[in-house]
């Protein structure tokens, strides 16, 4: 069935104009999002298809290529990935505003945890602040199992030389869900402080983050 079959008054765009988009089922809001469907497949029934396999959680980790393969389409595929990051640059614009400040390990992760907590690789992350610990910028530094031999120094340090950063914190998500340090994460935190004391640019804190909360190895460890 073609959405133009629905009768008119039970279509999504009418119900949304008429009462709201909170009376809208989650396949009816992807569909609206999306703006078309396929051949052998109106805009909600394929929304309908692609929430039984992922659910708006689930969906919000898959890549424009994976996407792209479940949608049969590059558009809707480019549509899904382009809503939920400004969900994600939404929420962080609503909960910490311009130059949020760092005072803690828990300010790090209510800063990064809507963008990390679900993530399915490692994303290591430096985030570089000014004198008075406001957020100037942040830089991916890797994706992937962390290692010593993959985060080395400069690539951390380069970026913060840029930034004219007075210090930076490290941030990256464990996947299992763990946020416990392993000893590759302690070494590599050791290391990028012996790195940032050259430097003149100090580490304040290395925030593990994972399904059940974080961990701050500066609290643990003392850095």
């Amino acid at each position: 069935m073609r959405i133009k079959d629905i009768p008119w008054y039970n279509r999504p765009g009418v119900r949304l104009k008429k009462k709201g988009a909170n009376v809208l089922s989650d396949a009816e809001l992807l569909a609206i999002v999306i703006g078309r469907g396929s051949k052998s497949e109106n805009a909600v029934d394929l929304s309908n298809r692609i929430l039984k396999s992922f659910n708006f959680d689930k969906l919000t980790n898959l890549s424009f290529h994976e996407l792209k393969e479940e949608f049969k389409d590059q558009v809707p595929a480019m549509k899904v990935v382009s809503m939920f990051e400004i969900f994600r640059r939404t929420s962080r614009l609503m909960k910490k505003g311009f130059k949020v400040k760092i005072k803690n390990a828990e300010d790090v992760y209510n800063y990064f945890k809507d963008e990390l907590a679900t993530k399915n690789k490692e994303h290591f992350i430096a985030l570089f602040l000014d004198t008075k610990n406001r957020i100037i910028g942040e830089e991916v530094v890797s994706v992937g199992t962390l290692n010593a031999s993959i985060i080395h120094p400069r690539e951390v340090f380069c970026s913060a030389i840029k930034a004219s950063a007075s210090s930076v914190v490290i941030v990256h998500n464990h996947p299992s869900g763990d946020s416990l340090p392993s000893d590759e994460d302690k070494k590599i935190t050791k290391m990028l402080c012996n790195a940032g004391e050259i430097l003149g640019i100090k580490v304040l804190d290395h925030v593990i983050i994972g399904g059940d909360g974080f961990v701050g190895l500066k609290e643990i460890d003392g850095l």
